[in-house]
């Protein structure tokens, strides 16, 4: 045919201008929750055809903007996932085993702040926190009974533990070995991502560079023993709940991940070995569009740097796969039960944007932990999903809108500028790029700075927050009932931690822990051995941490203001 392809276009486009122009909505401002500015339209001009075969491609196939898989969702569901864990070990092998009931298809374990920042129950100044944000984990002991009549052979777990992530990890290999599971079968993910700890999160331990090391050990023992395994799930999760923007998710972690990447080569592994096993762990907001926007350009951005900088040739080491959790940071204590439409809507974003597995929060969550009738009704909304709206039924179904796509572009554009400030930094390492940033709170500030921004626009009433600046109708009435963890939890804790401590022998526990901290003087020395040998004598992550910190130092940031 002859026919221009967009005949007429132009001249409808025109018109339509027209009538906008003439409206009363010429001169309002409309932005994505980031503050990316849009167009009251997108057409063809703004995304031409001629792009779509270059740049957009088909799903399973590079730059996997579509998708990491060709058949995506018809061929297998996304894992669902609930992040459980509370009180002691036992408490939470119920929650675990209620989950599995319900159709979860793999777990997420919690651990209480004492076990994140490598403190012990019985340390002062856990005094109070014991259990309460997350499971309490001493010893292996802990381990074992968290773990208890779970087939750790055939379910996967997510362990959100990152300064402590060695010995949790080594925790998780010694129960499961003890039920009769080699850590050859064992699958899941570790997130052990210490670089946004210094950015976001701030449950760091050791400074960055030791910390980076830890890390790399645990990369090096994966691929070499544990082949099912994802040894570091790069998270952008808590730079958003910080107050980043999707770009600024998008591109920290990425970032990271590069630097991840260059950390492993330098240790002497090649990018194919380990780089199939990477993983990412990516946050799902309420403003629809822009994330799934942010997924594909993340995979975008992935397939193309691996390739062109750090030269992959394997399709898995190109495909970038990730978790997605819903925001945290958009649920709300006023009418609770509206986070349920919430936690929906930024679940079908994940899906639509291709995540591998999901964890849907529970409407409660904002006030405390999860009930187990909330978390169920979380599982179910990502069941209703999958099994009764049809979006599973087509790879991609947005490719191709102008729109998305344009806003794909947008979100990508942003995130390179991001890169090149960081490559600059590092003058040429994205690695040493990244130390910059953390050290010069570089990260930190850009952070604190968008999140005051989006803080002004709820508080002027620019964005809408239902229930808290608008619509505010019931948000006076009293919250529903919530699981309380009290101070018995504490001191049950304790009490466990102390049966332990008389039942090891403590000159085994001494000599496994004296060999931790001569292997951590030891550059070349992977720390994973030592560390199992350790955790088998029953020593606790305190203990072990110390050992670590008594060569390592501990890491004080400088306040940003």
């Amino acid at each position: 045919m002859d026919t221009p392809p967009h005949e007429g276009l132009d001249e409808g486009r025109a018109r339509w201008q027209e009538a906008y122009d003439s409206s009363e909505l010429q001169d309002t401002d409309f932005e994505t929750m980031s503050g990316i500015g849009l167009a009251p339209v997108y057409g063809p001009s703004d995304w031409p055809e001629d792009q779509v075969a270059q740049r957009l491609g088909w799903p399973g196939r590079p730059p996997y903007t579509r998708g990491p898989y060709a058949s995506m969702y018809r061929s297998k569901l996304w894992t669902m996932r609930l992040f459980a864990g509370f009180g002691t070990a036992e408490d939470t092998n119920v929650r675990f085993r209620e989950l599995l009931r319900a159709g979860s298809g793999g777990l997420s374990v919690a651990f209480d702040l004492p076990t994140l920042m490598g403190r012990d129950s019985d340390d002062p100044l856990t005094e109070g926190e014991v259990g309460r944000c997350g499971v309490a984990v001493d010893t292996l002991a802990d381990a074992e009974d968290l773990f208890a009549d779970i087939d750790l052979g055939s379910v996967t777990t997510s362990m959100t533990i990152n300064s402590p992530a060695p010995i949790l990890m080594a925790m998780y290999v010694g129960a499961a070995e003890k039920a009769g599971v080699a850590r050859r079968d064992l699958g899941g993910t570790l997130q052990n991502d210490i670089l946004k700890e210094y950015q976001a999160q701030k449950e760091y331990i050791f400074p960055p560079r030791p910390s980076m090391r830890l890390v790399v050990d645990v990369v090096r023992f994966c691929a070499a023993e544990m082949p099912k395994f994802h040894p570091v799930s790069v998270s952008g999760y808590h730079i958003r709940e910080a107050g980043a923007t999707a770009a600024q998710e998008l591109a920290f972690t990425l970032a990271n991940g590069f630097a991840y990447v260059e950390a492993v080569l330098a240790a002497g592994l090649t990018v194919d070995e380990f780089a199939p096993r990477l993983s990412f762990f990516f946050n799902a907001h309420l403003d629809f569009f822009e994330e799934i926007a942010k997924y594909r350009a993340a995979r975008r951005i992935w397939a193309r740097w691996m390739a062109n900088r750090y030269g992959a040739t394997s399709a898995r080491s190109l495909q970038l796969r990730f978790h997605t959790q819903t925001a945290g940071v958009s649920l709300t204590a006023q009418q609770p039960e509206v986070n349920i439409v919430r936690t929906a809507i930024e679940a079908l974003a994940g899906v639509l944007g291709g995540t591998q597995s999901l964890h849907t929060n529970s409407m409660d969550e904002v006030l405390a932990l999860p009930t187990e009738k909330a978390a169920r009704i979380a599982l179910r909304t990502q069941q209703v999903i999958a099994h009764e709206t049809g979006v599973t039924n087509v790879s991609d179904p947005l490719g191709g809108s102008w729109f998305v796509e344009s806003l794909t572009d947008e979100i990508e554009r942003q995130a390179e500028a991001i890169f090149a400030r960081l490559d600059q930094w590092g003058e040429g390492s994205m690695l040493e790029g990244v130390y910059h940033g953390i050290e010069n709170n570089w990260f930190q500030g850009e952070i604190a700075d968008a999140a005051y921004a989006f803080q002004r626009k709820v508080a002027t009433g620019r964005r809408v927050v239902v229930g808290v600046n608008a619509f505010t109708e019931g948000s006076e009435e009293p919250a529903p009932p919530t699981l309380h963890i009290g101070p018995e939890v504490d001191e049950a804790q304790r009490k466990r931690l102390s049966a332990v401590q008389q039942r090891r022998s403590q000159p085994e526990v001494d000599a496994t822990l004296a060999a931790v901290a001569a292997d951590a003087a030891v550059a070349e020395v992977n720390l994973m051995p030592a560390i199992l040998d350790a955790v088998r004598a029953y020593a606790t992550v305190g203990e072990i941490v110390g050992a670590l910190g008594s060569v390592f130092g501990r890491w004080a940031e400088n306040p940003v203001v």
